[in-house]
């Protein structure tokens, strides 16, 4: 729930900045991957803080856990750097959505072990929120990092790194 949170509220504020503060100086498109890029902060940050819990949801034939989970929370926080970058964030986003898919099934068994983690300590009930979630935050990577790219850029042109 709090990555949603993250998400949605770093959107709004961000929206109401740009449209009354700065008088629409960013895209759309970078509001949203900028929103997603700190949304992924918080949740690659996670993998180094709560690791221990982590590889509790991973599969039990898979070897090297806490090494992929700490893998996965760099990719999370490379593909936050990724994202923000005009150069990079279509091809970010790409991998970022390969990625939202692969670690679904972590998610599926963190729920049916009842990891205490992200609400995953419910459930399997807990799927009926996070599948349709993941398919929420794959769209957003699409929509922000990829549609609306392709469609044209406001006036962002400040931060082309």
């Amino acid at each position: 729930m709090a990555p949603l949170v993250v998400l949605i509220g770093s959107y709004f504020l961000f929206w109401l900045s740009n449209r009354y503060i700065v008088k629409g100086e960013f895209s759309m498109s970078f509001i949203g991957r900028v929103s997603l890029a700190l949304m992924l902060v918080m949740t690659g940050s996670a993998h180094f803080f709560k690791t221990e819990v982590m590889v509790q949801s991973m599969p039990d034939f898979f070897p090297y856990k806490e090494g992929l989970v700490y893998f996965t929370g760099v990719v999370e926080l490379l593909a936050a750097a990724g994202l923000v970058i005009d150069r990079t964030a279509k091809v970010t986003s790409i991998m970022l959505i390969i990625f939202l898919v692969c670690i679904l099934p972590a998610n599926i068994i963190g729920s049916l072990k009842r990891v205490e983690l992200g609400g995953m300590e419910n459930g399997p009930i807990y799927l009926f929120f996070r599948l349709p979630l993941q398919l929420f935050f794959i769209w957003w990577t699409y929509f922000f990092g990829i549609r609306l790219k392709t469609k044209g850029k406001a006036r962002n042109s400040k931060l082309k790194l």
